[in-house]
């Protein structure tokens, strides 16, 4: 469907700034985002993420006053009774780092713009957690999915990807089609009750469309005010502005005691915390360790990903290329291969930029959860090629494109505990990291999703940082 022809029944947005947000944020109030991949980052500037979730990192976190705080989880590469773990442990290390800090936490499970991930674990893990360590339970859950930096809005209760003036719903495109976490509705209503098997009707879940949020914070507040105890909301956005009055509503309703927990798409923090959207980080922002070349590290398979990589090599024709055979990654020929291509790499660094990508053939298993595990192995195999360069020849920058790819580069391969995001590459998309501490301090780390950008956004964002 043509967008505008979409848009043409929707009410102007309030004019809500985020200034206007700010005015009204607690400072004794912090977001923790539990992020189940480290591309939630994209759409924020100058908050700590963390990769571990030790006393002493979440006390560095807290500690640096910041409205949010990113908590690296990975949970969409594990099998759901490891994420459960991991939210639960990540839950009860966050609310005692804030008791500590005399905070009070409202907690967010990040997860992705085109609905793959692990829910209603995710959130329902979190629920229990809140409650098993002697908080209130959760009033609400709202989901807020869209991205509109990215092309994804939700309208009247159903998710779309828009893309160059063509909105489609988002059950009828690839990343419906995930291995793992695929789909078929597009009404998040009816997501809902397909994703809970039932246990929640489309019909019991309330929809916050954008013909109530148009009509103002107030308005919003009053709309959720009147919910039962435990309601799960489909939240619309088409723009930040919609964000932001959300976010009002919910700051006034945490003054009366109404909590909630929220399952969001990348933007939704920003506007939360009433942060403006950031400018793309300029050159000249970008401290730099060494002038060897840069790393682009390329995992993910979705369509976009493998046009992004066509555009890079079309606009930097003499940039070196290594690739991964999968296949070997996965049999008894991964060590060999991989010593053999990080030599490979380590060498061509001294002259300039490389991609490393894996082959662009999808290998999957007989169900989910196998094709989950050939996915941790060949991300596993690409985290011990970065790691190998990083010691032979350690680069320029590292670019890691891909969710599951970005996550273990920055926690195995690089052993980043802390960094700073810095901002975004592109508007509202790519986030570059400044790591804090480990081998990888020095070296500006950019986490690029698979499924956000046009085809020569990768060729952008390396012609900024290698030129």
């Amino acid at each position: 469907m043509d967008v505008a022809t979409l848009l043409a029944t929707v009410p102007a947005p309030a004019q809500v700034t985020a200034a206007d947000v700010r005015a009204e944020t607690d400072p004794a109030s912090v977001l923790v985002v539990l992020d189940d991949d480290p591309t939630g980052t994209q759409s924020v500037a100058g908050l700590p993420v963390l990769t571990r979730w030790e006393p002493a990192d979440l006390d560095w976190a807290l500690g640096t006053g910041a409205a949010a705080v990113y908590v690296l989880t990975n949970t969409r590469s594990l099998d759901p009774g490891t994420a459960a773990a991991r939210n639960r442990d990540v839950a009860a290390a966050a609310l005692a780092a804030a008791a500590r800090a005399g905070k009070r936490v409202t907690f967010v499970s990040r997860s992705d713009s085109t609905l793959r991930g692990h829910f209603p674990l995710e959130t329902d893990v979190l629920t229990e957690a809140i409650a098993e360590h002697g908080r209130p339970a959760p009033a609400l859950t709202l989901l807020v999915p869209a991205f509109p930096d990215a092309g994804r809005i939700t309208v009247r209760g159903v998710h779309y990807w828009v893309v160059d003036g063509e909105a489609t719903p988002v059950g009828e495109t690839p990343f419906a089609q995930d291995a793992t976490f695929g789909f078929r509705s597009s009404d998040l209503r009816d997501w809902v009750a397909e994703k809970t098997g039932g246990i929640v009707p489309a019909a019991d879940v309330a929809a916050l469309t954008v013909d109530v949020i148009r009509t103002g914070p107030d308005a919003v507040a009053d709309f959720l005010r009147a919910l039962g105890e435990g309601t799960l909301v489909t939240v619309d956005a088409v723009d930040e502005s919609d964000m932001r009055v959300v976010a009002l509503a919910l700051h006034r309703l945490e003054r009366e005691g109404v909590q909630a927990l929220l399952r969001v798409g990348p933007p939704y923090v920003r506007a939360h915390i009433g942060q403006d959207i950031a400018a793309p980080v300029t050159k000249d922002r970008i401290d730099f360790a060494n002038d060897r070349g840069g790393l682009v590290v390329v995992g993910s398979h979705v369509p976009l990903t493998t046009a992004q990589l066509a555009g890079l090599r079309e606009a930097r024709p003499g940039t070196a290329t290594v690739e991964l055979d999968v296949h070997r990654l996965i049999d008894d020929r991964r060590d060999a291969h991989l010593e053999a291509r990080a030599a490979q790499v380590a060498q061509a660094l001294e002259t300039g930029t490389v991609i490393v990508h894996t082959t662009r053939e999808l290998v999957t298993g007989r169900d989910g959860d196998e094709s989950l595990a050939i996915a941790r192995q060949v991300s596993s195999g690409v985290v011990d090629l970065v790691a190998r360069v990083l010691d032979l020849a350690p680069p320029r920058f590292v670019i890691a494109k891909g969710g599951i790819t970005s996550s273990d580069t920055a926690s195995e391969a690089l052993r980043i505990r802390r960094a700073t995001v810095v901002g975004p590459m592109l508007p509202g998309i790519v986030s570059l990291w400044q790591p804090e501490d480990g081998p990888a301090r020095g070296i500006p780390y950019i986490v690029f999703a698979g499924n956000v950008g046009s085809t020569d956004s990768l060729a952008q964002v390396v012609g900024v940082l290698a030129d």
